[in-house]
């Protein structure tokens, strides 16, 4: 084995590792995040708010993390970013406690840097220069997301317990849990990410006599208007993120409407992180043999088949909870066949710049869901909002058959 896919494995393991950890904090920020946000302002259609607040801080910190790793390597900016997770969690505990509002979407909005840097991991297996398995590097470290993830969510009753034994005001306990895991988070990627692997990617290409360009939102534009297929990856992965966390995000609220405890509601938000977790090193797998833009379309079928389910059965728990894990389902489909087909189109010196970008977006299309979610479950209620939901998901299989159909004809 060489130099290069040794040290490859090992940095897939690091991220792996610190992925694990960071995945404790998701389910928390959406789920509780979405009932404290109703509980302090008392409207359901500021629910959605900590979606979009934690969205919209995941797409604000994803361009300058990315531009920080380009500058320092991706060790300072994952370390970094989990960090300032720790400092949102923080003070949602506090908002909690004072019951303030603002500073509850302050946290939520720190927290979404751990999001970022969630996201910036998953680019960050596939840095070095491998045999061309990017699916299956970027499976495997989303993947590693799925015991904190799963985990997470049914730590809301004992971490509620833990919060109540230390004095917290109610819903803040299992905020605990994420300050504990996210600082081990830290400590994982500063010191296992030796050496670090943009760095080590930077070296490579510069010994081979190619200098190292300045990166700018700018060039990111340009470099996608010259290869269309990377700018359907980017659409799609923005697209499939606003149809998730719109649906995913509401569920808390629509099935506390229905009468269920936070136990029953964790259990149903573990079952959707799991879809989105669990079987990414399969959907890698599909992405690398089947193809990208093929799981990209069977994302989307999941999503069909998951809105449906939702929709249709939305006063049925057990039909909610189907609907929920095969939205995960399709999320990852869609984001894994997404991001390897954005890594593998790309140039080499535009790829970290891009990746920033595309993370912005996705998580700007995010906000733009949480948003417009809570609006949606006041007025048209759950199964309205998973009928308006189908509407992106329209819009990412037609281009989905367009680029196909292109490449088709370009190989032909």
């Amino acid at each position: 084995m060489s130099d290069i896919e040794q040290i490859q494995r090992r940095t897939v393991k690091v991220l792996a590792l610190g992925q694990v950890l960071g995945g404790f904090g998701l389910g928390s920020t959406l789920s509780i995040g979405s009932l404290l946000a109703l509980d302090l302002s008392g409207s359901e259609a500021w629910a959605g708010s900590a979606a979009t607040f934690s969205t919209l801080g995941s797409a604000i910190w994803a361009i300058p993390l990315s531009r920080l790793a380009y500058a320092r390597g991706r060790r300072v900016s994952l370390a970094l970013g989990a960090g300032f997770a720790i400092t949102g969690a923080i003070a949602v505990i506090n908002a909690a406690g004072f019951r303030s509002f603002p500073l509850l979407l302050l946290g939520i909005f720190l927290l979404g840097a751990g999001s970022a840097t969630s996201l910036q991991a998953r680019f960050a297996a596939t840095d070095i220069p491998s045999s061309g398995k990017t699916g299956r590097s970027i499976g495997l470290v989303v993947w590693a997301t799925t015991v904190g993830a799963v985990t997470g969510p049914n730590l809301f009753g004992p971490g509620e317990q833990l919060g109540t034994l230390l004095g917290l005001a109610p819903l803040a306990g299992p905020f605990l849990f994420t300050v504990a895991a996210q600082t081990c988070s830290t400590l994982v990627f500063w010191f296992g990410l030796k050496p670090d692997p943009l760095k080590y990617a930077q070296q490579i290409r510069q010994d081979a006599g190619v200098a190292k360009h300045k990166i700018s939102f700018k060039s990111a534009i340009q470099t996608l208007k010259e290869y269309p297929v990377a700018r359907f990856a980017v659409i799609s992965i923005a697209l499939s993120h606003m149809v998730m966390v719109s649906v995913m995000a509401m569920t808390p609220v629509h099935m506390q409407h229905l009468g269920h405890d936070l136990v029953v509601v964790g259990f149903t938000i573990s079952l959707h992180i799991a879809g989105m977790y669990a079987l990414s090193p399969l959907m890698g797998y599909l992405a690398d043999k089947v193809g990208k833009i093929q799981t990209i379309f069977i994302g989307q079928a999941f999503f069909i088949a998951a809105l449906l389910f939702a929709g249709v059965g939305h006063s049925d728990r057990l039909m909610v909870t189907i609907g929920l894990t095969l939205l995960g389902l399709g999320w990852s489909a869609s984001t894994v066949a997404g991001s390897a087909l954005l890594s593998a189109t790309l140039p080499a010196d535009e790829k970290t710049n891009v990746q920033g970008l595309s993370d912005s977006l996705m998580n700007l299309s995010g906000a733009f869901g949480g948003a417009v979610a809570g609006l949606l479950l006041a007025n048209l209620h759950f199964e309205g909002l998973n009928a308006i939901a189908l509407v992106p998901v329209a819009v990412i299989t037609f281009l989905a058959f367009f680029i196909s159909k292109r490449n088709q004809l370009a190989n032909s």
